[in-house]
């Protein structure tokens, strides 16, 4: 983080420089000042618990067990981690595939809401996150990192990427999955959203994690518009389906060449809305 005195000035976000935003080149939020990112943090703190979990609590079901499987957790070796890090990992059920391989959870969430005490009967510790970025441990932490999800929630997505590679062990891993596109207009009211979410542009996204050293063992886009209109017929979530997972991508592949971060048409929304990352720290 830049100190007071170094950080570069911001221009006020206006009409007249959005575009670049919206275009993809820039990643609203990721140059905000300390003062800026505290109130981003606070709005974003309990909004996802809030708005989107707690009324639902009693049916809440993790959705992405098949694409977490698919796109991730079948490149990792074979073999046991003795710490796993969860970055805004809720219940923590993202690790129920790979729960019988794990000594230890610890995750990093800010909602009092989210938090259990064990996943699959193995011991979970809850950790507030700071809203620097900075993460409370020490380096060279953990064996496994996952981030499911959680950057476009955050302003200062390089920092948490930063913090990301310094806390994994030599020849860890870290698994993230984010959508690549805006989310629509974050300036207005968004049904089923936080005030705050907003996509991290695909090239800025790969600049990004590329800079700070990470060997990339599998990039793939996934989740396709059109897939989760599959629940109609379905009795499950759509992403816990292999069969919805091999259909996604399918398209994902074949509308690749359409992505654009900000549609302005109908047709530009058929194009792949997220990116899941397999990363190796040497």
């Amino acid at each position: 983080m830049f100190s007071k005195g170094m950080r570069p000035k911001r221009d006020k976000i206006n009409k007249d420089n959005l575009k670049e935003y919206f275009e993809g080149s820039k990643l609203y939020g990721d140059d905000f000042s300390l003062n800026e990112i505290k109130k981003w943090f606070k709005d974003e703190k309990e909004a996802y618990f809030n708005n989107l979990v707690a009324k639902n609590i009693k049916d809440y079901e993790y959705s992405y067990h098949a694409l977490n499987y698919e796109k991730g957790f079948r490149f990792l070796p074979n073999k046991r981690f003795s710490h796993v890090l969860g970055v805004g990992s809720a219940y923590g059920r993202e690790f129920i595939p790979i729960s019988k391989r794990v000594d230890k959870f610890t995750i990093l969430e800010p909602s009092e809401g989210f938090v259990v005490k064990e996943i699959n009967s193995k011991p979970v510790n809850y950790v507030k996150p700071k809203m620097n970025g900075e993460f409370p441990f020490a380096s060279n932490s953990f064996d496994l990192i996952t981030c499911f999800g959680t950057l476009h929630h955050i302003s200062n997505v390089n920092k948490i990427l930063k913090e990301i590679y310094r806390c994994l062990k030599r020849n860890g891993y870290a698994l993230i999955r984010e959508p690549i596109v805006s989310m629509g207009d974050w300036r207005t009211f968004r049904k089923g959203l936080t005030k705050r979410e907003r996509g991290i542009p695909l090239k800025f996204f790969h600049n990004m994690i590329s800079l700070k050293g990470f060997e990339i063992i599998k990039e793939q886009m996934c989740i396709f518009p059109l897939i989760v209109r599959l629940r109609h017929f379905m009795n499950k979530p759509v992403y816990n389906s292999k069969f919805a997972v091999f259909l996604d991508n399918i398209l994902c592949c074949l509308f690749a060449w359409n992505y654009n971060y900000h549609p302005t048409n109908l047709f530009k929304k058929l194009r792949p809305v997220s990116i899941f990352y397999v990363l190796h720290k040497k």
